[in-house]
């Protein structure tokens, strides 16, 4: 079950991620994800008063933490999309983010079958692999961005990574409302960044605006809200460790959501990368 919700998480990670980027692109990252955010905290807020659950104070509060973390870590990470290539963002982001949530969980005695831990490794050299780019047009639009924005996806990664951590520490006690307090944590964090942005910059660049932006905002957040509720769900119910690498293969998604939607082809060592992460989810699977 930990496997299939985190890969559940996966896929809704990349397409909200790739969608989100796509809006970014055309505003900015701050007011894409204005719009991305509520949208999501209202999707938790509903599937949390449908399901049940008592809320209590520690576990809102480890909510709330996360919540300020992965907030800060979708600033960072959707401006990175909107500056840089996406089949070299997300992974980057990804594979920082994974390794964090590993070294926690080794430290605090998790243990993984032979079977298991050899699928884990491939999946982190899955991701390193996905994020090779260095082609034509990708690789001029690469070069320039290695003024900050690898410095942004390792940051926005080390954020997710605290994030997933956290979430692990709010426990399964309180049904979905953990989501409820993190979601809050983003909206409180990107409102304070917007209103600091605004008081320093008055033309803070264009708004969100039409229908299908709008809409792909919207579904961006409702997609990445739903990933977040997936990705707890397993981490309640299995390893740290495992949970947070599986989920960490959204890059996967979103490299070939942004090769489809720019008529790009894979590299070769992109596509060895996905062979190799489906071996390692398929040797998780058995073990």
């Amino acid at each position: 079950m930990v496997t299939v919700l985190a890969l559940g998480a996966a896929l809704s990670y990349g397409v909200a991620d790739f969608l989100g980027g796509a809006v970014a692109r055309r505003s900015t990252a701050l007011k894409a994800l204005l719009w991305c955010v509520p949208t999501g905290l209202a999707f938790v807020v509903i599937a949390t008063l449908l399901t049940g659950g008592t809320p209590s104070f520690p576990s809102m509060a480890w909510g709330f933490g996360a919540g300020v973390a992965g907030g800060t870590g979708l600033i960072t990470f959707y401006r990175a999309l909107a500056q840089g290539p996406m089949s070299v963002v997300a992974p980057v982001s990804a594979l920082t983010a994974s390794l964090l949530p590993v070294g926690v969980g080794l430290l605090r005695g998790e243990r993984l079958d032979a079977t298991v831990l050899l699928g884990v490794l491939l999946c982190l050299v899955a991701i390193g692999l996905v994020s090779m780019e260095e082609n034509g047009e990708d690789r001029q639009a690469a070069t320039n961005w290695l003024d900050n924005g690898p410095v942004m996806a390792g940051l926005s990664g080390a954020c997710f990574g605290v994030f997933f951590i956290l979430l692990k520490e709010a426990g399964d006690g309180s049904g979905l409302w953990p989501l409820v307090a993190a979601r809050t944590g983003n909206l409180v964090v990107i409102l304070a960044a917007f209103l600091l942005l605004t008081r320093l910059r008055p033309d803070t660049g264009p708004k969100v605006s039409g229908r299908l932006m709008i809409g792909l905002a919207l579904l961006s957040g409702a997609l990445d809200a739903g990933a977040n509720a997936l990705y707890f769900l397993a981490v309640q119910d299995g390893m740290l460790s495992l949970a947070a690498v599986l989920t960490s293969l959204y890059p996967a998604i979103t490299v070939l959501m942004a090769r489809i939607a720019y008529s790009e082809r894979l590299r070769a060592v992109q596509q060895i990368g996905l062979a190799i992460a489906a071996a390692g989810v398929a040797l998780v699977t058995v073990g």
